[in-house]
Parts: C-alpha cells; structure tokens; sequence
C-alpha cells in the first residue's frame, strides 16, 4: 500500500445511498417484506461504504445493532443510506439507514437502523490497515464518539460471554444421515 493510501478520509467520501423496489418476491407470509430482505440490503450496503472507505473488500464480522422500527410493503421504494461513523486499525463502523416510500410517492418513513462492524482484506483475504477517518462536521464527531461507546460495549460483551464465535477447542456437532 502507498503511503497516500492511508490518508485520512472524510465520511461523506464513502457515503452510499440506493433504491430497490420490493416485489412479491421480496414478501413474509404476511404479505409484507422479509426482514432478511432488508438485512441483506444493510449488509450489501455498509459493505459498499466500507470498501469505498478502506479502498479493500469489507467482510461483516459484527452486527451491533439491527432495529426494525416499521414494515415495508410490496411496492414500496427502498432507499438505504450508508456511511463510515468510525475506523480502528483494520476494522471500520458503518451506520446505516434505511426508509421506505411508496412507489407512487408519498411519505417517505424511517423503517431501519443498523450499525456494522466490518473488516478491510487483501487479496488474500488477510485483515488489512485502513485508512483513518477525518471527522469534518459537529454530526461527523457525534456519530464518532458514539461508534466508540457502542465498541466499547462490544468489547465489554465479549469479556463477559467469553467469544462472539464458537468456543474454542469445541466440535462440529456432527451431521445428521
């Protein structure tokens, strides 16, 4: 990596936003959209924010927090807005939101909220240094300080429960025939 590669990067640098009508296929046995819909759409997008950010593919390794506020229904337009709140060594934090409005237009309402933690690979798909971010605005640092919070408690968790993954030296459970 050049040494211009890891200068610092405003957040509005790596903002993403796009639409996706929901269709039938997209639909609960309610009629309404599945909520691992939207979820794959937050993922695809903070995924899109943090590699525009790290200049590197991005893999989930976290789910901070996923809150479905409303149901989006078939028809509607999704719109899902992303953006890096705040970057570790290899790690970043994306925010991301997600509203939804009818497709013959009409209000347009907050359905989604979600923060992801992400890590930035090579080629190898070896965790990677990432570029830091440079908080330009008040609502820059505020999304800043509070990513920080939200990593603390996720270090916080991790002490207390021991690991997010399997614990260590355990078994597969074996496979059914």
């Amino acid at each position: 990596m050049v040494a211009d590669d890891l200068a610092g990067r405003p957040p509005r640098a790596s903002e993403v936003t796009f639409a996706r009508t929901m269709t039938p296929l997209d639909a609960n046995l309610l009629g309404k959209v599945h909520g691992g819909v939207i979820m794959h759409e937050v993922d695809s997008a903070a995924g899109i924010a943090a590699a525009r950010h790290a200049g590197h593919v991005c893999v989930t390794v976290a789910i901070d927090e996923l809150s479905f506020y409303q149901p989006v229904n078939v028809g509607d337009v999704l719109f899902v807005h992303a953006r890096v709140n705040a970057v570790g060594s290899k790690s970043l934090e994306v925010g991301v939101r997600v509203e939804a409005e009818p497709w013959h237009g009409g209000q347009r309402r907050h359905t989604t909220s979600a923060y992801l933690v992400l890590v930035g690979l090579d080629e190898d798909g070896t965790p990677v240094r990432v570029r830091p971010l440079v908080a330009e605005t008040d609502d820059d640092r505020r999304r800043e300080r509070q990513a920080g919070i939200r990593r603390q408690f996720r270090k916080e968790r991790i002490e207390r429960l021991g690991t997010y993954g399997p614990v260590p030296g355990a078994q597969p459970a074996p496979r059914k025939p």
